[in-house]
């Protein structure tokens, strides 16, 4: 009447688990670089947008902001709106931003890849100081040839 019905063995259910299991563990260290490379990404693409609203800061208010990112949430014109994008490698942290000391020179920095910021500021020269090699920054300063 009815053919035979042919059900998969034990066996057979551990070898698909087991090729499903070695597909998950190629694809997985291959996701999180490619998540890595996202947050670079995104990290370069805010930095050039708030570099943009600190220039216009300063255009319509003579000096670069001292309450970083406040000043620009608040500024008028409004510049970025109330919520200034936050680093994506210190899970909600903003940027950091810091002045030289005459007032001429900033840098905006993200922590980078490693998660600890080692930019520490930039000088009355326009260098800026601490380790940049790690960390993602801009500025109108110089920039080092290593970053």
């Amino acid at each position: 009447m009815f053919g035979k019905t042919k059900a998969f063995t034990l066996i057979e259910l551990l070898i698909v688990i087991a090729v499903i299991s070695i597909l998950i563990g190629i694809a997985l260290p291959r996701f999180k670089g490619m998540q890595l490379e996202g947050n670079i990404a995104k990290a370069k693409g805010e930095l050039r947008t708030l570099q943009t609203a600190v220039e216009s800061y300063y255009i319509h208010n003579g000096s670069y902001p001292a309450n970083f990112p406040s000043d620009l949430e608040t500024a008028n014109p409004n510049i970025i709106g109330s919520d200034a994008p936050t680093d994506p490698f210190m899970s909600g942290n903003d940027y950091g931003f810091a002045i030289s000391g005459n007032g001429n020179y900033y840098v905006i920095y993200s922590a980078g890849p490693d998660g600890r910021r080692t930019v520490r500021g930039i000088n009355n020269s326009g260098d800026v100081t601490g380790t940049v090699n790690d960390d993602i920054f801009v500025s109108n300063g110089n920039t080092p040839a290593s970053s």
